[in-house]
């Protein structure tokens, strides 16, 4: 594979995309007449960024090496990214810049004994760490607890270490535990595609992308739309099989393991007084009963799973 023209494919298709989101109006510019492009021209883009049409059209084909930061700058304000989004156009020039490099396997940093710590003392939070690959890498007895359908999936590493993307789109059983099936699977793959721009040449983050569009339609599609996200959090409902429906809270914080590896602190927690947080304190109990599994005794293999999605009982 060309290195170098796959990233020129992706630069191509993330500015074309962004493009065709801007309306004239939300630009400030005249309409009048029928227009053959959904969003914006390319000739409009480049005059409203001050640069001229052959430059931007070169940009736009994947030409961003050398680049300035004010010309980037200038274009990620035309196209109205936002800052997810600008974050992962200067990933993408900084990417280029390098000289091409055959992708590397990168070392798992492992989570410090302190990391573990602060996780095990979190008692009503349900809290886990994971690297930009979508692997959990660290978690607390109520994490486990609460995304037992994930840990025990089929889909997980022979290690026992869950994946939530290949979670999500290798088991069925995702669309049951996760009750906002589709707004997961779009977070997910705009968190792997910001890794994907930061570390363009991680061979194991490139094989996880391979696999996952080679065997999901599903995650085909979210991946063509190249949507960006760094940040995540908000209130997620989960279907869980001993305690039933779930409304919590989560917030993923950056978790600075390494200066190398990107990894964050997922925080599930929820709304005092609510029968969520009822239910999220049984798992808690019953957690706290039960023996803990390391993830190294667990010896699944990665591979999408065999079980079949149940239908979900009415909650009481």
């Amino acid at each position: 594979m060309d290195d170098r023209r796959d990233h020129r494919t992706e630069i191509r298709d993330f500015l074309a995309s962004r493009r065709a989101k801007i309306t004239p109006e939300q630009a400030g510019l005249p309409t009048s007449g029928r227009r053959r492009v959904p969003g914006l021209r390319r000739e409009e883009v480049a005059v409203l960024a001050g640069v001229s049409t052959e430059w931007y059209t070169r940009l736009e084909k994947g030409h961003i090496s050398g680049v300035s930061e004010d010309v980037l700058a200038a274009v990620a304000h035309t196209l109205q990214l936002d800052e997810d989004e600008r974050t992962y156009l200067f990933d993408l020039a900084r990417a280029a810049r390098p000289a091409t490099r055959t992708p590397s396997r990168r070392k798992d940093v492992a989570v410090p004994p302190r990391i573990q710590w602060l996780l095990d003392s979190m008692t009503l939070s349900s809290a886990f760490v994971r690297n930009g690959r979508q692997d959990v890498i660290a978690s607390n007895p109520l994490a486990r607890a609460l995304h037992a359908p994930v840990f025990e999936s089929a889909t997980t590493d022979k290690r026992g270490r869950p994946n939530i993307a290949r979670y999500i789109f290798l088991d069925p059983g995702s669309q049951q535990f996760f009750v906002d099936w589709e707004a997961a699977a779009i977070a997910t793959t705009a968190l792997l595609r910001a890794e994907a721009g930061r570390e363009p040449q991680d061979r194991a983050l490139r094989e996880l992308i391979g696999e996952l569009s080679t065997i999901s339609s599903e995650f085909r599609s979210q991946w063509a739309a190249h949507d960006v996200r760094i940040r995540h959090d908000g209130v997620k409902r989960l279907w869980h099989p001993e305690v039933g429906d779930l409304e919590l809270t989560y917030q993923s914080l950056d978790l600075p393991v390494s200066h190398r590896a990107i990894h964050d602190l997922t925080l599930y927690t929820a709304e005092p007084g609510t029968t969520s947080e009822d239910r999220l304190k049984l798992l808690a109990s019953l957690a706290a009963t039960r023996p803990v599994i390391e993830p190294a005794d667990q010896p699944h293999e990665a591979g999408p799973s065999s079980r079949t999605t149940e239908n979900r009982p009415p909650t009481s």
